[in-house]
């Protein structure tokens, strides 16, 4: 496995990087504060290529690997501070670009991924509910077959990307069948009589990124919207999943990584008892952890990002680089508030953001709990 980066790869990361810089923090205190989604910035990254990366070639995609694309996540990362525009980013990508371009039908393909990759079009996948969090195959949304097509009732809670989503991928139970292949995927338009996004939600972190509760009232969806087979559902959900645990957290690595070089700079030009405060051993061991987290956290995000890639099975180390990339965000967030001291609990130095945006992360696409008991299975316990 070598993870020794191509030419090509290291200018899109390093391209990605500028062009965050670039574009996409304008009046980003602002908008976190009032918790607006930022279009601009959206259509702007759509110009860059993102939500084109992974999407094949002959789909109107860049064809990137999963590994060139987390790479240029990562760079969006580095150079970016609006974390919720990168999960609202990854959000599309993961969970529901990939899923139409491996199980959707040419016209469904057509219909979709010219408009979500040149950024006209929103949309995202709605599994999780009132009642079902982490243990998806509870769901009690029904999808009914009524004639030519089906009826779609229940609620959707906690969806990225809902209040501003032009298609929403929802997840339905067949009542009466066993699951998991009692559960399909459909494809739901907005405007779609019988479907609402019935409030925004206000949260603690990356309130860029809109969320809110879906709610589906008798809402009919032709056959030619079902992605996948009858029963498929668990399927595709599944499959999306080991990308996006994969891959999610790229974008943490650019930050990181910015958070890292923010505190050495600051340690070796604030003084503190006639010296720089980076001679004290305690910030010293801080920023050394920083380090360290960091470093192991990129080793894992590639390796699962480049094994599922190759198409490999890859459970067990895109729950493992979702899971330590997650924890070790939040611990490197606390380092740099800490050692930043005073200044870094200030809003206006914007260190917190990083903090709440980062435990966000342990409980998205999986809680860390969850990521824990994967690999608990993984080694037949």
């Amino acid at each position: 496995m070598d993870f020794a980066l191509s030419a090509e790869q290291r200018e899109l990361k390093q391209a990605a990087a500028a062009f965050a810089r670039r574009e996409l923090d304008q009046d980003l205190a602002r908008r976190e504060e009032a918790g607006e989604f930022p279009a601009r910035a959206w259509r702007a990254c759509a110009r860059f290529g993102v939500q084109g990366l992974p999407v094949p070639a002959a789909l109107g995609g860049a064809g990137a690997d999963l590994l060139t694309t987390a790479l240029v996540m990562e760079g969006l990362g580095y150079g970016c501070r609006d974390n919720g525009l990168l999960f609202s980013l990854s959000a599309q990508l993961w969970s529901l670009e990939l899923p139409l371009a491996t199980f959707g039908t040419p016209a469904q393909q057509q219909a979709y991924l010219p408009g979500l990759i040149a950024g006209d079009l929103i949309g995202v996948h709605a599994v999780t509910e009132p009642g079902s969090g982490s243990d998806a195959l509870a769901m009690a949304t029904r999808a009914e077959r009524r004639g030519d097509g089906y009826v779609l009732t229940g609620t959707k809670l906690y969806i990225t990307n809902a209040p501003v989503a032009d298609v929403v991928l929802v997840f339905a139970a067949h009542p009466g069948r066993p699951r998991p292949g009692g559960i399909s995927a459909f494809l739901v338009d907005k405007g779609t009589p019988g479907l609402t996004v019935t409030r925004a939600m206000d949260k603690m972190g990356l309130r860029t990124s809109p969320m809110g509760e879906v709610v589906l009232d008798g809402c009919p969806v032709p056959e030619d919207k079902r992605l996948g087979a009858e029963g498929a559902g668990m399927a595709i959900f599944n499959a999306s999943m080991t990308a996006e645990r994969s891959c999610i957290m790229a974008a943490a690595l650019g930050a990181m990584q910015r958070q890292l070089e923010a505190c050495t700079a600051h340690a070796r030009t604030r003084r503190q008892f006639g010296q720089p405060i980076g001679k004290f051993q305690a910030v010293a061991d801080k920023i050394a952890g920083m380090s360290l987290r960091l470093q192991a956290a990129r080793l894992l995000v590639y390796q699962a990002a480049w094994l599922a890639g190759q198409g490999r099975p890859a459970p067990a180390e895109a729950a493992a680089a979702k899971l330590f990339t997650s924890e070790a965000w939040v611990a490197s967030s606390l380092d740099a508030i800490q050692i930043h001291g005073a200044f870094g609990y200030m809003k206006e130095a914007g260190i917190e953001r990083d903090l709440r945006d980062a435990i966000a992360g342990t409980i998205y696409s999986g809680t860390s709990e969850i990521q824990r008991l994967i690999l608990a299975r993984m080694l037949g316990l």
